[in-house]
């Protein structure tokens, strides 16, 4: 039991020599084999733990035995020890849910709290392997993507789970065998809740109708759905930091983040999901409430004309614009044009034919692009919320960016002129271009931009 769990503790990385580790201790045989199992594994993982047992308020005497027996073991292991006593009922009536999910809100809500006075690293909890069975089945039923499917993370933020590699039963031969008692939840027996359900009835029952192995089948298509999941992350990830637009906040979120629909028409469908979902984490941070029809809803918008939203949860909207896929916040939504009490330059255009080895102006304010890149009509105008330009190697920055790095002074930025194609500017007239505009080997027809000096009326 000792090496199966050590090596899986090693195996994921859960834990750094140093951690100091919150134990979620109920008094139930998981959690208590949980502590158990840590504290012979201390000294050799080089861990500090405090078990910390949250009382709901539920449950009577039972819970008081529960807390007391709790309190008990961590004395005899001299592992020092927390108690915490909340009203989950009141809770869940006032915030609209299920006493089961305001017990769970509020465990973790203490976990956290107790982990920060502790100056602790990690919280454990006693999940195992027939749980896992149990929370991949319940979100298959609920409706879930990969990620649902994958499971329960061994190591997810600050949450360690060293219990996934084994089951209910070994945890109770193990107790069984060292002698250590543990409490019974008379909830557990019980089958008003779905997962209580799905662990007593359901998943039972298939183990003894359709294959006595469908609990290791269950896990095995998780693990796989889980690997699926993380690759499809990752490349989700460089498409946006590739592509994407959006300026980063010091809190590691954006107001609001973009990115060509086109990129994204030229992904396959599961690719474009995993998009959007990143977009959407990279502007909420948390995915609670966010379904796959809500990303479906989004994906829509990059099928159709410009200037439509959907609304979705968490205060958020997806809006297609120039060419363009956005999920903001509503309150980032701003009139598209402001009104200045300045005037716009008057530029000339004109195209002509490129030939190779032609000299290319360098004068400031005579600019050659590459006319046959441009799809969509021009405009000059002042920078917008989104803007961006290309950089050498495909790379991109938004237009705020760079003019902090250029140190233009923060009342003379609105004052820039630029010209653009949708939210892709071609030239901050002034200071440069888009590399993505700029005359290549490739090149047959040259648009020339000039600045005259003039003004008219915008």
């Amino acid at each position: 039991m000792y090496r199966t769990i050590l090596d899986y503790i090693r195996r994921n990385r859960l834990f750094a020599p140093g951690d100091r580790v919150i134990v979620a201790l109920s008094g139930g045989a998981d959690s208590v084999c949980l502590l158990v199992v840590l504290n012979e594994l201390k000294e050799e993982l080089g861990l500090e733990l405090k078990a910390v047992h949250v009382h709901h308020g539920l449950r009577g005497k039972e819970a008081d035995r529960d807390r007391d027996y709790s309190r008990d073991l961590s004395a005899r292991l001299g592992v020092s020890f927390s108690c915490v006593q909340v009203d989950a009922a009141l809770y869940a009536g006032e915030h609209g849910m299920s006493v089961e999910e305001a017990g769970r809100h509020l465990r973790y809500q203490i976990f956290e709290k107790e982990r920060l006075d502790f100056s602790g690293t990690k919280i454990a909890v006693a999940h195992h392997r027939d749980d896992q069975a149990e929370t991949i089945l319940y979100n298959l039923f609920r409706g879930t993507g990969l990620k649902g499917l994958g499971g329960m993370r061994p190591l997810r933020d600050r949450i360690v789970r060293p219990l996934l590699c084994v089951g209910r039963e070994e945890i109770l031969a193990y107790l069984e065998e060292k002698r250590i008692s543990y409490c019974e939840d008379s909830t557990n027996a019980q089958t008003d809740y779905v997962r209580n359900r799905i662990r007593r009835r359901i998943l039972p029952e298939i183990r003894e109708e359709v294959n006595r192995r469908a609990g290791e089948n269950i896990l095995h298509a998780g693990e796989m759905a889980a690997q699926a999941d993380a690759y499809l992350e990752k490349q989700a990830e460089k498409i946006l930091k590739a592509r994407g637009v959006g300026e980063m906040e010091a809190s590691g979120l954006r107001p609001a983040c973009g990115i060509d629909a086109a990129v994204l028409l030229a992904e396959d469908n599961i690719i474009r999901n995993y998009v959007i979902r990143r977009m959407i984490r990279s502007v909420n941070e948390s995915m609670k409430d966010i379904t796959m029809t809500h990303v479906e809803s989004a994906a829509a918008l990059l099928f159709g004309s410009d200037r439509r939203q959907v609304d979705l949860p968490c205060g958020l909207i997806a809006v297609r614009t120039n060419g363009e896929l956005w999920i903001k916040r509503k309150e980032q939504e701003e009139p598209v044009d402001k009104e200045r009490d300045f005037l716009l330059p008057e530029l000339d255009f004109k195209t002509f034919p490129y030939k190779k080895g032609q000299e290319i102006p360098k004068n400031g304010y005579t600019k050659w692009f590459d006319y046959d890149k441009i799809k969509c009509a021009l405009s000059v105008r002042y920078r917008k919320t989104g803007d961006y330009m290309t950089l050498a190697g495909g790379g991109r920055k938004t237009i705020k960016s760079f003019m902090i790095d250029e140190k233009i002074p923060k009342d003379e930025r609105e004052k820039i002129p630029l010209v653009a194609e949708g939210s892709h500017v071609l030239w901050v007239i002034g200071y440069r271009i888009s590399e993505y505009y700029k005359i290549t080997d490739d090149t047959h027809t040259v648009i020339q931009i000039q600045f005259n000096g003039g003004r008219n009326d915008g």
